[in-house]
C-alpha cells in the first residue's frame, strides 16, 4: 500500500511526463448521452484514474437520499473526462473541472453535466480560481507561470511569472483569496506561499514556509492555514519535520507554527462552513479548532487500515467525507461522518477519489 508521500511521488511523475508527452493528446470520441436534472445541493467526487489510462470520472452524491451516480460526464457527454482529473470549482451555475495530463479544464453545467466549453493549451493545470466573472487564475505543475484566463471566452488571456521557480521541478496548487489578494502554495520541491496582486496579475510577495505546503484555507479571522508534508526521504531538497502554520495575513508572517513527528504525512488540509475548524488527514483524520494553541491528542476518526487519500467537510453540517483510495487500481470508497466521527454512510465511486466540490 502507498503512503501519502508516495502518492504525492507518483501525481509529481504525472505532471513531469505530462511535459514530456504534451502531443499525446486525448481522443473525444462522443456516444450516446443520458439525460440529468441533479438536485439543488450535493457533493460532486472528482476521481483522477490512473495515469495514461484516460479513465478519469466524475461522481455525484446527494446526502438527502444517500444516492450516488457514477461516471456522470461519460453519460451526460458520450466521452471519457480524459486523463488524471485534479479538482474542481463551481463558478456562477459551472462547474470547472481541472484534467491535469489532458491539459484542459472543462465547464460543465452543474445540473445537467453537459459540458458548455472548455479551456486548452494548458501545461499541466491543477486548480482554478476565480478573480471575477471575467477573470480566472489556473495554477501549474512543472510550469513557472499561473494562467490567466477568461471564463467567458475559454481563453488563455495571459500568464503570471512566478520568481525563483524551477519550471522542471516546480509547482503552483491551491488558491485562496482574501481582499484583492490571491495566495498560492507552491508544493512540489518549493517552500513558498505566495502572494498575488489581482489588479495586476504579478506576484508582489511571498513568504517561507516548510518544505512541501500541499494545501491551504483561510479561516473565519482571515488567517491562512497551510500544512507541509517536509519532503521525503531521499528528495535532493532533504527532508524536514511537517508542521502546520497559521499565517498572518496584515503582515504576512507565521503566528504559529505546530510540527508534526518526522516521517508523519499530513495532507489534505480542511476548513467547515463556520471557518472556525480545520482537519487534515496524517494516516488518521484530525479535526483542530482554528482558537487552540497546540495540535490535537486524538483523531476524529481513526484509518480503516487503507489509504485515506481525499477530505472535505460539509459546509452546512460539519459531517465529514474521507475519500479512499484503496489501491490505486480498483474503485475507490467515500466515507461519510457525523460531525462527531460517527459513521453515516459509504458509497463506492470512480478509481483513485481524490478531490470534492460542494454544490450549493
Amino acid at each position: 500500500m502507498m503512503n501519502v508521500i508516495q502518492s504525492h511521488i507518483m501525481r509529481m511523475t504525472v505532471g513531469m511526463l505530462a511535459c514530456v508527452m504534451m502531443c499525446a493528446c486525448m481522443e473525444w470520441n462522443y456516444g450516446k448521452v443520458e439525460d440529468f436534472d441533479s438536485p439543488d445541493r450535493g457533493l460532486f467526487i472528482v476521481n483522477e484514474g490512473n495515469f495514461q489510462y484516460g479513465n478519469a470520472t466524475l461522481s455525484f452524491y446527494n446526502p438527502a437520499t444517500d444516492s450516488v451516480d457514477n461516471e456522470v460526464f461519460f453519460r451526460a457527454n458520450g466521452m471519457k473526462l480524459g486523463d488524471v482529473a485534479q479538482s474542481m470549482t463551481i463558478h456562477d451555475g459551472l462547474a470547472w473541472v481541472v484534467v491535469n495530463h489532458s491539459h484542459v479544464v472543462f465547464a460543465i453545467d452543474v445540473d445537467t453535466y453537459r459540458e458548455r466549453g472548455r479551456i486548452a493549451g494548458l501545461t499541466s493545470p491543477r486548480y482554478i480560481h476565480f478573480v471575477s466573472d471575467t477573470k480566472a487564475y489556473i495554477t501549474q505543475l512543472w510550469d513557472n507561470r499561473i494562467a490567466v484566463v477568461d471564463p467567458t471566452r475559454y481563453e488563455i488571456t495571459g500568464y503570471i511569472d512566478v520568481p525563483a521557480m524551477n519550471q522542471a521541478t516546480g509547482s503552483t496548487e491551491q488558491m485562496v483569496q482574501v481582499g484583492r489578494y490571491v495566495y498560492v502554495n507552491c508544493w512540489s520541491y518549493q517552500n513558498r506561499i505566495l502572494k498575488i496582486d489581482t489588479t495586476t496579475d504579478a506576484v508582489v510577495d511571498e513568504l517561507t514556509v516548510g518544505k512541501q505546503p500541499n494545501s491551504l484555507v483561510a479561516d473565519k479571522y482571515n488567517r491562512l492555514w497551510t500544512i507541509t508534508d517536509g519532503g521525503y526521504e531521499g528528495s535532493p531538497e532533504g527532508q524536514e519535520r511537517p508542521a502546520l502554520y497559521c499565517i498572518n495575513l496584515g503582515v504576512f508572517e507565521v503566528d504559529a507554527k505546530y510540527e508534526f513527528y518526522m516521517g508523519d504525512t499530513p495532507s489534505e488540509l480542511a476548513i467547515n462552513g463556520e471557518g472556525d475548524a480545520i482537519y487534515w488527514i496524517n494516516n488518521d483524520v484530525w479535526r483542530m479548532p482554528v482558537e487552540d494553541t497546540r495540535l490535537p491528542l486524538r483523531p476524529l476518526v481513526r484509518n480503516r487500515t487503507t489509504l485515506y487519500y481525499g477530505l472535505t467537510v460539509d459546509p452546512e453540517t460539519d459531517e465529514v467525507y474521507i475519500a479512499d483510495a484503496i489501491d490505486y487500481q480498483q474503485p475507490g470508497m467515500v466515507y461519510r461522518y457525523s460531525a462527531d466521527g460517527v459513521l453515516k454512510d459509504s458509497f463506492t465511486v470512480g478509481i483513485t477519489p481524490g478531490a470534492f466540490c460542494w454544490k450549493r
